[in-house]
Parts: structure tokens; C-alpha cells; sequence
């Protein structure tokens, strides 16, 4: 199974979506190629960011499935059909089950918009604005069974600003996703990402 071979999961606009195709057209992505979306609103934008790159969709409705481990037990079926060796979650709205944790530990990967572990879960850019925080940022990590509580992978801070609302440090925070997480994805595509314990390790 190769690592370049990459399933995307989204569940609204898509641009951290759009920006990996973007890194990999550029021949920034490692060698990495984006071989499948995956998305539980079939009618979401980036349902058509897929279609205009490309890029096949697998698109599935959880309620039209009797449990959630139904759902993700077609979703393993097909990423396991086209070889997928790095899952690539995107804006992905559902947490994950063992269906898929298992056979893909150590080869799923998130984004969040804060520096782990503060701010986890949702609404991570509101939080950070209510706690009164001065710097806040962009963490990618591994994902487990936990709400964003896999070990870090990288991360990047973004300060805030006296006058900051939601919508401007959110457009800040945006810019370093679609700088950092193509860096990550890429460094796996490569080879470059090891894992010890919770110690990452990314390799020039």
C-alpha cells in the first residue's frame, strides 16, 4: 500500500481540498496524489471542487445507513479497493470509528484551527477569541479515538489582534492551512513522517 496514494474526506466548502490539488499539480505535495474525496453531504461545494479537478468521489449519506460502522465499513471497502495509504481528513464533520481507525492507525491525519491542546473541539477560532488568548494557530495531527487528542504532527501560530473578530482571524488562520497542511501531506507522500509514541518526527 502506497503512502502517496491519498483519500481526502470533507464535509463543506473544501478549500483546504482545494488547496492540496493545488499542491499537487504544483509537484508540492511529495509525489503525493489525491485519488479520492470522500463526503458525507453529497451536496456540499466540494463535492464540485472534486468534479472540476477530477478527483472521483465517493459521496454517502450516513442516514441511508443503519449504523455508523455500516457507513464507514463502505467507505474502508472502497478506500481499500483503490490502494488509499493516507487519509486526509478536511473540514470531515464526523468523528471517527474503529471501522476505520483500525485498519488506518497511524495513516489518518486532521486539521484544526488552534495549537492543540487548547481549544479543541468545535468552534477552536471562538474559543480562542472568549478565553481572551493572544496567540492562537493551526495544529495537524494524527487522528484517534479522542476529539483532536492524537499526537501533534506540526504547528503554526497565527497572533491575534486587538481588533480581530471571528471572520478576520479565521481568513488569517485559513492562509497558514492551506500553506501547512500540503507541507504535512507531502512530507508523508515521501516518507518523511515517524511516529514514536507521541513524539513526531519529520525528516529533511
Amino acid at each position: 500500500m502506497q503512502w502517496s496514494r491519498i483519500a481526502v474526506f470533507a464535509s463543506g466548502q473544501g478549500s483546504n481540498f482545494a488547496a492540496l490539488i493545488e499542491a499537487e499539480k504544483a509537484g508540492k505535495l511529495g509525489g503525493g496524489r489525491i485519488e479520492l474525496l470522500v463526503s458525507d453531504r453529497p451536496e456540499a461545494p466540494v463535492a464540485q471542487r472534486a468534479e472540476a479537478a477530477g478527483v472521483p468521489a465517493l459521496l454517502l449519506r450516513p442516514k441511508d445507513f443503519a449504523s455508523r460502522e455500516l457507513y464507514e465499513a463502505e467507505i474502508v471497502a472502497e478506500l481499500q479497493r483503490r490502494d488509499i495509504g493516507l487519509v486526509v481528513l478536511a473540514g470531515y464533520m464526523r468523528l471517527i470509528t474503529p471501522v476505520l481507525l483500525t485498519p488506518y492507525a497511524g495513516r489518518i491525519v486532521n486539521i484544526h484551527p488552534s495549537l492543540l491542546p487548547a481549544f479543541a473541539g468545535k468552534d477552536a477560532i471562538g474559543q480562542a477569541l472568549d478565553y481572551g488568548v493572544k496567540l492562537t494557530g493551526v495544529t495537524v495531527h494524527f487522528v484517534d479515538g479522542g476529539m483532536d487528542t492524537g499526537p501533534v504532527i506540526a504547528q503554526r501560530s497565527v497572533a491575534i489582534e486587538p481588533l480581530d473578530t471571528a471572520e478576520s482571524l479565521a481568513e488569517r488562520i485559513h492562509q497558514v492551512e492551506y500553506e501547512l497542511y500540503p507541507e504535512v501531506v507531502g512530507a508523508f507522500a515521501a516518507g518523511k513522517i515517524e511516529l514514536d509514541g507521541r513524539r513526531t518526527v519529520i525528516w529533511e
